[in-house]
Formats: structure tokens, sequence, C-alpha cells
């Protein structure tokens, strides 16, 4: 692994976590109304707060694409997995909580989870299946898991409904990374004319601007200790799949180190569970009104 690949890696993970916990604070005081609507991102356009949030996950995006053009998908997306300590860090200013033993023990497990998976995997790079409908017959279902997730979310709302959308829009954005790295290597070949030609780029954003709306839903109905973690614990695991799938990444396989990735895997997401859950995340959404008439609690802050 390279230092860049690690820097650009990490500091979108930076830029990622601090972003979402800026967009859940606005996001909590939207309508309920607005719930799964394009409603909720003009609404949302209006706050300031939330407008750095998106500048600094789209930070994020940018950094996070540059990582996966300079090493593999199997690689940058447990690094990206550890937005959720700089979410914690944040959300423990604005509470200041302490870490206590909860958050050491998930800052350990998450952090030491990630260096098991790739000092065990030693994720690299190899040639891509040339079978046209490999990618799809991984895509296909990931998305299709995704619209399920969704629609079932929209009947149970405010129970299990933030969670769901959260964990449907990670496996999108796990999708999207793969797809963003396949950007790359068609922009590297051909330049925009090869970019624009094909399918990938306009995939990117239909599934950013998809998860975009599920995550700020999620964020809207629940607090983010809720959302977050099933966000960040789908995402690398998609991705991963993704990049093994039809990328043409490589990862060890003998029986040791599919052990040892598997419980470096199990410790990232029980390190996710355990902040994601620690006192410091935002509990609550604030009390908003039903419906977009009279926002009050929506005015820029």
């Amino acid at each position: 692994m390279s230092f860049l690949v690690l820097l650009l890696a990490v500091s979108a993970a930076c830029c990622l976590g601090f972003g979402f916990v800026l967009q859940q604070n606005a996001a909590q005081r939207a309508p309920l109304n607005d719930f799964l609507s394009p409603r909720l991102l003009l609404d949302l356009m209006r706050v300031p707060r939330w407008l750095g949030g998106i500048g600094l996950m789209v930070a994020g995006m940018a950094l996070g694409a540059m990582a996966l053009g300079q090493g593999e998908v199997s690689l940058v997306e447990p690094l990206l997995a550890t937005n959720l300590l700089f979410a914690l860090a944040l959300s423990r200013r604005q509470t200041r909580q302490p870490l206590g033993r909860q958050g050491w023990a998930g800052l350990a497990l998450l952090a030491g989870g990630v260096s098991v998976f790739i000092v065990a995997g030693q994720p690299h790079g190899g040639s891509a299946p040339g079978d046209p409908l490999r990618p799809w017959l991984i895509i296909g279902p990931m998305v299709g898991l995704g619209l399920l997730l969704t629609a079932y979310a929209k009947r149970s709302r405010l129970r299990s409904g933030p969670v769901l959308l959260a964990l449907a829009a990670g496996l999108l954005y796990g999708v999207q990374d793969a797809l963003t790295r396949l950007s790359g290597q068609r922009f590297a070949s051909g330049g925009f004319a090869e970019l624009l030609t094909g399918w990938q780029p306009y995939a990117v954003l239909a599934l950013g601007v998809t998860g975009l709306l599920l995550v700020q839903s999620a964020f809207e109905t629940a607090p983010l200790r809720m959302s977050l973690p099933a966000l960040t614990a789908a995402q690398p695991i998609a991705g991963i799949i993704c990049g093994v799938g039809f990328l043409g990444d490589r990862l060890r396989t003998d029986a040791v180190a599919l052990t040892w990735e598997a419980g470096g895997l199990a410790a990232v997401i029980v390190g996710i569970v355990l902040l994601g859950l620690h006192p410091a995340m935002p509990q609550g959404t604030a009390a908003r009104p039903r419906t977009a008439e009279a926002v009050p609690a929506l005015q820029p802050q």
C-alpha cells in the first residue's frame, strides 16, 4: 500500500465523517412529510450547515475517487470506513462526552480490524474478468436489495426505517465507488470522449443522487447513531464484493488469510456499532413541523 493511497483515503474519510455530522444536524429539523421526497433536498439547500456538510462530502468523494484511481477498491473501502472515527470526533466536540471504555474499544476494533484485513488480505490488482455480464450479476442484486430495503423502510418509517435506508445507501455507495474506479479507467484510456460514451459515469451520478436522498431521509427521522453505523458498515462490504467480483481485485485466499480477513471485517463491524452507539453521537431529532410550510426549525443556521 502506497502512502499516497493511505493519505487520500484517510483524508476522504475525514471529510465524509465531518460532512455526515453536519448534514444530520440540519436534516433532523426537516419536515417529516419530506421523507424520501426530492423536496427534502430542496428544503435542505436553504440551510448553510447542510450545504457545508455536502461540500465536505463532495470533497471526500473526490479524494476517495483519487484514492480509487491509485489503489484497489478492496484496499480503499476499509480505509473509508474510518469516517466514523472523524464523525465521532466532531460529535464529541459538540456534546463534550468523553470517549470512555466503549469509545476506546470501538476505536481499537475499527482501526485494528482495518489493519488486520489489509495485512492479511494484501489487496492487489489483477486482470478483470472479460465477461461483460459479470458486473451486472453483482450490481443487479446489490441495487435490487437496496430497492427492497428502501421499500420496506418506507412502510416502517420511524421504527426500523432509518437503519434500512442507511443500509440501502451503503450498498449503493459501495457500487458507486466501484463504478467510479471503472470511470477513471475509461478516462485514463481515452479521455473525456471515452468516459462520456460509457454508461458508468451516468450510473455513478444516479447512484450518488439516490444514495444522498436515502441518507438524508435516514438522518431526518432518527439519531445519527441509528443510521451512520449501518451506512459505514454496508459500504465497504459492497465495495469489496464489487472489487473482487468484477474489477479484478485479488485477496489472499489460503485458509489462514481468509480467517484473518473475516476476523478483521468482523472487528470493523463491531467497532462501527460501538462507535455509532456512543453517547457522543447526536441522540435525537429536533421537533419539527409535519409539512414544509412555515418551517421555523429549518431556517439557516
